[in-house]
């Protein structure tokens, strides 16, 4: 070969170091003490001797020079190249193997120190050179075989208590012993074995030891056996070699170099199998004995161990699968089991509140993320429940506030317990306002009773509360407001007592108030709440407008007016009452004072809605300050004449019959009686007469004089399904306006896609029942708004 082809090798730099110290003269080559001569590469060991002789004999024969030679008469020493040499024949290459094969059998027996790896790497570089790549492969594999056929009946001998260590130990000592030869034949795995497509020496030793001592017909099962007693052991409590098994299996999975997983075909699928059966079986007999905490607690531990024990000695490959058997044995195959036992499933846990067991349980199913609709869907269930159970308490429901703090109190057990348990999961935060939107749009008192509740914070219970705290109960108030369907009938009573609030002055903070519409507005926009801000806005300037006005002097009246805008306040129609003689100057002057700051408008007195403050002296000792209504005002003051008077006395008045009888019966109470009326019992007779009681008497110098209920139940409290009927007038005009509305886009119209879209925009407000829809289709086609199309009677048509 040609000298490039030449490894790089100390006696090539040897040779090197001869020539250029022969360039300096021959004087100093002969001075320099003999020495051992490196082999010449590229030729068989007897040529090489030959030319180290030459190379003598041609240095040793120069003639001595003459002391007196000068410089220039020096003979220049000159090195001639190589001689081609002749190829090697298979004589010298068998000679070569047998070297190659004493070294590699000494390497088997542990005795490398003793062996040049530089002249053996030679020795293999020289026979691939010379086309002998195959003779050096076989014998190299004939040579591994030999010495692992002698391991595997070492092996196959042992018994089981030792097979894992002398497996272990024969595969520590054929990794090394590999590894030392594939540095000896590291060229011919660059060149013999890339070109002619072969396996690398160090795999073709795995692919040995896998086929000899691996799969042993005397090991392979014996070695799977014991490996899967231990891990069985492990599971029962027992203690093994964990560094042992780690070795065992990862050379089982090192072995599969050219093929399938030797780890996965000789053990693995075993494995499975055996952890399927183990699982199938324990928690069958454990969910038998024990209670659903006990259960998942022992589930969660073997999970655990499960993946312990991947990381300790299993392949990663395994964690996957293994994972899949053991979730599947412990938790799919039973999770409607557990959620539904009885005493201590997840209905027992959601009553008592085990805030600890439930967030066990949904993160063991959340490794199964199929099972958690079971998880989701039972305490949904339960939450629908337990709230019609609420709504359907008549205790309860007998008092609206009581009621609602029930409701408050449910949702934050609830809520906290979706946040902690379930980790604030969006699909479980969904499922509980499913839950809790169900029974609360099942009655529509919930929506009266919520603002109620509403009503008693902004009059009382915020009192000497801070800002945030009073900010903290309004919000819980919103999230209920939130799962309200009908919200044009919460908006409908809150108008109501909102108006009560501010004409009374009996509200705690206006800044509550005003906070309260913010977030009602945030919600629904600001067509919701644009009435409840022109109410403030109305109080406001009615507070402006009396600072300006000045009583006639010679009135001895204290008037305060509010001057409400029509379309804001919850106002009905209701024909003014005749006002007392002493009440006319000042009512008339506050009227031409208006008036004239605001041309073009109309006052009308809503004497139903006002109060007084009267100063009554029953006796010469018995003087009280009264609090009543208008129409009581009027009442009393017809007393300023006369002692007694009729029923037909008070109707003069022009008090709606209705009224007038409440509020007279109002007076008459055990508890404030200031007229004595003539008949017995709770009702007025038609001849009734009313005698001013001038024996009247209390502890109290101002005294309010309550009105009695009115028989029909209060604000629309008298049926779970009422709707207050101004409600139903106002949802017949939005219906109305939301069909024209949409017809009027589209021109035509197919029936059932009307009735979708219409509920669609309607949502906000309530849920509008395809019956109404239809109803109002029917009257604005009567009134020619819309028409049937002549060839489908279910597609409508706008007539503009």
């Amino acid at each position: 070969g040609s000298r490039k082809d030449l490894p790089p090798s100390p006696a090539r730099h040897a040779t090197h170091g001869a020539r250029e110290r022969a360039k300096q003269g021959s004087k100093k080559l002969l001075a320099s003490p003999p020495g051992p001569t490196p082999p010449i590469s590229g030729l068989p060991v007897e040529q090489a001797a030959e030319a180290r002789s030459s190379h003598r004999a041609t240095v040793a024969g120069l003639p001595s020079p003459p002391a007196t030679t000068t410089m220039s008469d020096k003979k220049k020493f000159v090195i001639k190249p190589f001689r081609p040499h002749c190829q090697m024949d298979s004589t010298q290459a068998q000679e070569i193997w047998k070297q190659l094969s004493s070294a590699i059998h000494e390497i088997h027996n542990q005795n490398a120190s003793a062996l040049s790896f530089e002249e053996l790497y030679r020795n293999a570089y020289n026979l691939v050179l010379h086309k002998h790549g195959e003779l050096l492969y076989k014998g190299v594999c004939k040579c591994v075989q030999g010495h692992l056929s002698e391991v595997a009946d070492n092996v196959a001998q042992t018994p089981d208590e030792q097979l894992l260590n002398t497996i272990a130990t024969s595969w520590n000592d054929h990794q090394l012993t590999m590894m030392m030869v594939r540095d000896i034949l590291m060229y011919m795995d660059r060149t013999y074995v890339a070109q002619n497509k072969k396996v690398a020496v160090y795999d073709l030793g795995l692919i040995i030891f896998r086929d000899t001592v691996a799969r042993h017909e005397q090991v392979k099962d014996r070695l799977r056996h014991i490996l899967l007693e231990n891990i069985a052991n492990e599971r029962s409590g027992q203690l093994i070699e964990r560094m042992l098994m780690r070795n065992t299996l990862s050379m089982l999975a090192e072995l599969g170099v050219d093929g399938p997983s030797v780890y996965e075909e000789d053990f693995e699928q075993y494995f499975l199998e055996t952890t399927r059966d183990f699982y199938r079986r324990e928690s069958l007999d454990y969910l038998a004995q024990n209670t659903c905490p006990d259960y998942l607690t022992k589930a969660e531990t073997r999970l655990g161990e499960e993946a312990a024990r991947v990381n300790h000695f299993l392949n990663q490959s395994t964690e996957p699968k293994l994972k899949q058997i053991a979730e599947t044995e412990l938790i799919y195959n039973h999770a409607k089991t557990l959620v539904e036992m009885e005493n201590s499933g997840c209905v027992s846990m959601l009553k008592d509140g085990k805030v600890g067991d439930l967030k066990r349980m949904y993160d063991l199913f959340s490794r199964v993320p199929s099972t958690l609709d079971c998880l989701r869907d039972c305490m949904c269930d339960y939450v629908r429940k337990a709230g019609r159970e609420l709504v359907t308490d008549q205790e309860r429901v007998k008092e609206p506030v009581a009621f609602v703090k029930g409701l408050l109190d449910m949702r934050d057990k609830y809520d906290r317990l979706v946040t902690e348990a379930f980790r604030s999961e969006k699909k479980s935060q969904k499922k509980l306002k499913d839950a809790f939107e169900s029974f609360i749009n099942a009655d529509s008192r919930c929506a009266s009773y919520l603002v109620l509740y509403i009503d008693e914070l902004l009059k009382s219970s915020l009192k000497g509360l801070s800002e945030q705290e009073a900010d903290v109960l309004l919000e819980k108030v919103i999230v209920i407001f939130r799962y309200l369907q009908d919200k044009d009938i919460f908006e409908n009573f809150y108008k109501q007592h909102l108006a009560k609030r501010l004409l009374s002055g009996r509200s705690v903070s206006e800044d509550a108030e005003r906070s309260m519409i913010a977030k009602l507005k945030q919600e629904c926009g600001y067509q919701f709440t644009s009435k409840l801000e022109g109410m403030f806005t109305d109080m406001s300037i009615s507070k402006e407008t009396m600072e300006n006005f000045q009583r006639p002097a010679d009135s001895t009246v204290e008037l305060e007016v509010n001057v409400l805008t029509a379309g804001y306040w919850p106002t009905a129609s209701v024909p003014q009452c005749r006002l007392a003689q002493e009440l006319l100057p000042v009512h008339e002057a506050f009227e031409a004072y208006y008036l004239s700051k605001h041309t073009g408008r109309k006052l009308t007195w809503q004497t139903n809605m006002g109060t007084a403050d009267l100063k009554a002296r029953f006796n010469e000792r018995n003087w009280h300050e009264l609090n009543v209504s208008t129409y009581q005002m009027c009442v009393l003051m017809l007393f300023n004449r006369t002692d007694t008077i009729s029923l037909d006395d008070a109707r003069e008045l022009k008090i709606p019959e209705s009224e007038l009888k409440r509020h007279l019966i109002s007076l008459c109470t055990p508890k404030h009686r200031i007229l004595r009326k003539s008949s017995k019992g709770k009702g007025i007779a038609a001849n009734e007469t009313f005698t001013f009681n001038t024996e009247y008497s209390s502890k109290l110098k101002r005294v309010k004089i309550p009105l009695v209920s009115q028989k029909e139940g209060g604000l629309g409290l008298a049926g779970a399904k009422s709707v207050p009927e101004t409600v139903e007038e106002d949802r017949r005009h939005l219906v109305e306006a939301a069909i024209v509305r949409i017809m009027k886009a589209r021109k035509t119209l197919r029936h059932n896609d009307l009735i979708a879209e219409v509920t669609r925009q309607l949502t906000s407000r309530f849920v509008a029942e395809p019956a109404f829809i239809k109803k109002r289709i029917e009257s604005l086609i009567e009134r020619e708004y819309l028409e049937r199309e002549t060839d489908d009677r279910r597609t409508y048509k706008y007539l503009a």
